[in-house]
């Protein structure tokens, strides 16, 4: 701890350590850059702009020189500066990328794909520093080693004055070997289409995972002859010859695979949260994911809401220029880490500041989509996490690295640390969102609807079908609908649907007897249940002989009369619900109606969609997905359909649909965030569907808005907001 004590003798000029109100800032450091000339210029910078937090990237392959040998050199001194600058220093930990010399010392470490090809180093494009994607933390050499560098890690800066907290696990995916896993085919920076997670080569098949498995699989069954029959290969003749399975489809050994993996990545993030905290009691543990859980789950074991349980404070990268710019993108993504996080803090982790070059998500898109930003942009995506309940955020780059494919990416200061526009506009948020302390002490309210996140609809869709697509589409389609009218939806895990009063399940063809018996409660306890083609499979993938599944059929008043899995026909399927005309995808069920009533009709006349009671509580049964047909197509009818689909009046209502507004409730009074995304200004009415107002002040600009009860009416700039304090 020789640079620590020199510190403390040397640097009379500590700033306070008190936790900021809202921490603001950037990830700095990813050796090796930016270049350490400019660190101390950088860093007073910073602070002048009002940032008051930087992350950076503690990569183990850039710390860990020899065995037991620690370089903290650039460590140390970016830490002093921070505490120089009253900056706070988040640590991030990159065991994901391995020392040179441990990928020779443990050769059998090496992640190995199911098709037997053994990974290797490699430079990452986001630091442009070797060791990547790092080695299987299942081998419990490695794993040793990595823990010894964490101890390291938390021992030399846990008392320093700078120190804040560590980010586990970065990104939560296993994309890269996040978790001791790799998944090639897809990179954990999703594609524009947003066509669904594909499976590719898939990772870890070494001897160490392969009985990491095998210990998951005696948990489960018990005994390899249960293991047999669930599998249905008899003739397993101990458990050393069960091997992980090395082909997909929609058989429980793949379900089982897709299931243990994502259970194994969540076991070494707590061994990795465990590991700091039995050495630092007092830091804060944070990390952040992508918010692609309804994407990316089967593929990379992206679960946010498991994610988040394990740690303090959680958060995500939203890179607008890697998603496009559309503003229900990234609303989703903040609405879902909010739901994720349970209540916790929550930051919008990793945030665009500047452009993007040169990168295949962005080739073929206008310079406008989020490819060039400029301070305007800024001021818009900010403000729409702010409404969507961020407690905290971090710019993916504070400047931009000056090597590697991500080359002048994503800062919002300028390639040599000036400042720009967009700088400049960062440093008015950084001021302005800690000069408003009551502001943070309101949340959002609770939305409008809930759209069920079900992880293993999700798993048997990437088994059945080799992507998520179908998933994904259903359930951010059902997202955009809501979305478009004003209707504030949330995300809801499975588990905590009693919350809400309606769920919308967006894409329920595969259900266990668990979460079918859930569904059951939840309706006959008085909830207002949304779906179609519900457990058409059941648990291990296996179809049920009678539709709707598991009973069901009780619940939603009806029995199936038809069915089509024709997808490739149905792109254009239009049918009746209701009084309007809305369209479907993917798969046609048609009914024969019980205790249920008819309220949807196909073009043929059979019965599409049945409204029945049970219980205390309500269903709607519909044989298609109308929300992913217009996730493709954003069809007027299907969007009153939604609308229609409500139980009780939304809460807000908003002249012009394309401006978005937002309700926050609490210890700071009752805010209203109206947020123009369009590139002109736009007046615009907000009517409150309770309680009524005399007053409204603006607290971030100079909007003025008129109160005359429960409507409230102002005119908006161009990508900006206003904040509105009701009274």
């Amino acid at each position: 701890m020789k640079a620590l004590c020199l510190f403390l003798v040397l640097v009379p000029a500590v700033l306070s350590a008190a936790d900021p109100v809202f921490p603001y800032g950037a990830v700095y450091f990813r050796k090796s850059n930016p270049p350490p000339e400019d660190w101390e210029r950088d860093h007073k910078t910073a602070a002048q702009q009002g940032m008051n937090i930087f992350r950076h990237w503690m990569m183990w392959s850039a710390v860990e020189v020899a065995p037991g040998k620690y370089d903290w050199s650039d460590y140390d001194r970016m830490m002093d500066l921070e505490a120089q600058n009253g900056i706070k220093a988040v640590l991030a930990e990159m065991i994901t990328a391995a020392p040179e010399w441990a990928f020779q010392t443990y050769k059998n470490a090496r992640f190995e794909a199911h098709d037997g090809h053994k990974g290797y180093q490699t430079m990452s494009g986001s630091s442009s520093t070797g060791g990547f994607p790092g080695l299987c933390l299942d081998n419990e050499e490695v794993r040793t080693k990595a823990g010894a560098f964490l101890k390291a890690m938390a021992t030399r800066y846990k008392d320093h004055p700078a120190m804040y907290a560590y980010d586990l696990w970065n990104e939560g995916n296993t994309s890269g070997g996040g978790s001791g896993y790799m998944q090639t085919a897809s990179s954990a920076h999703i594609p524009n289409e947003h066509r669904g997670a594909s499976l590719g080569r898939f990772y870890c098949y070494c001897p160490s995972t392969a009985e990491q498995f095998r210990k998951w699989l005696v948990n489960k069954y018990g005994s390899v002859e249960a293991l047999g029959k669930a599998w249905h290969r008899y003739s397993f003749a101990e458990w050393a010859n069960v091997e992980p399975p090395r082909a997909s489809g929609p058989n429980p050994d793949w379900l089982d695979w897709l299931e243990f993996r994502e259970d194994r990545a969540h076991e070494l993030l707590r061994w990795r949260r465990d590991t700091i905290r039995s050495i630092d009691k007092k830091s804060k543990i944070t990390m952040h994911g992508l918010a692609y859980s309804v994407e990316y789950l089967p593929s990379v074991s992206a679960n946010d809401w498991r994610a988040a349980a394990e740690v303090e404070t959680y958060g995500f990268t939203w890179v607008h220029a890697r998603k496009g710019s559309q503003p229900w993108k990234q609303f989703h993504a903040v609405d879902m880490i909010r739901a994720a996080s349970r209540g916790k803090p929550f930051w919008h982790a990793e945030f665009q500041g500047g452009p993007l070059w040169m990168q295949s998500e962005v080739t073929g898109r206008p310079l406008e989509d989020a490819r060039k930003p400029d301070e305007r942009d800024l001021r818009i995506w900010n403000m729409i996490s702010f409404s969507g309940g961020v407690s905290g955020l971090l710019y993916l780059r504070w400047r931009p690295l000056l090597d590697g494919p991500l080359f002048g990416a994503f800062g919002p200061f300028g390639m040599d640390g000036s400042l720009t526009p967009r700088a400049e506009m960062a440093g008015k948020l950084a001021r302005w969102s800690n000069a408003n302390a009551d502001l943070w002490k309101s949340n959002p309210v609770k939305g409008d609807v809930g759209i069920a996140f079900v992880p293993e609809s999700e798993r048997f869709n990437f088994a059945q079908q080799g992507n998520t697509s179908n998933y994904a589409e259903s359930a951010r389609g059902a997202y955009m609908a809501f979305f478009d009218s004003n209707i504030q939806p949330d995300w809801v895990h499975i588990d905590h649907i009693a919350e809400y009063p309606a769920v919308y399940l967006p894409y329920p063809v595969m259900l266990s007897r668990k979460t079918a018996g859930q569904l059951r409660a939840y309706v006959e306890n008085g909830g207002f249940l949304i779906r179609g083609l519900p457990a058409y499979f059941g648990d291990a993938g296996r179809v049920g002989q009678k539709q709707p599944n598991y009973g069901l059929s009780e619940v939603f008043g009806t029995a199936e009369a038809d069915v089509e899995f024709t997808p490739d026909l149905l792109e254009k399927l239009t049918w009746r619900l209701y009084d309007v005309t809305v369209g479907g995808r993917f798969y046609k069920q048609a009914y024969q109606p019980s205790t249920g009533k008819a309220i949807g009709w196909y073009q043929d006349g059979s019965v599409a969609a049945v409204e029945n009671r049970f219980g205390k509580g309500r269903t709607v049964l519909m044989g298609t997905f109308p929300a992913a047909s217009y996730f493709r197509n954003q069809q007027a009818g299907t969007r009153q359909a939604f609308q229609k689909l409500l139980p009780q009046p939304q809460r807000l209502r908003v002249t012009d649909a394309s401006v978005i507004a937002r309700l926050h409730e609490g210890g700071g009074g009752t805010v209203l965030w109206v947020m123009n995304p369009a590139r002109q200004a736009k007046p615009v009415s907000v009517q409150l569907n309770a309680g009524s107002w005399r007053k409204a002040t603006d607290l971030w600009g100079n909007v003025r808005a008129e109160v005359k009860g429960s409507v409230l009416s102002m005119t908006v700039p161009e990508r900006d907001a206003a904040v509105l304090r009701l009274e």
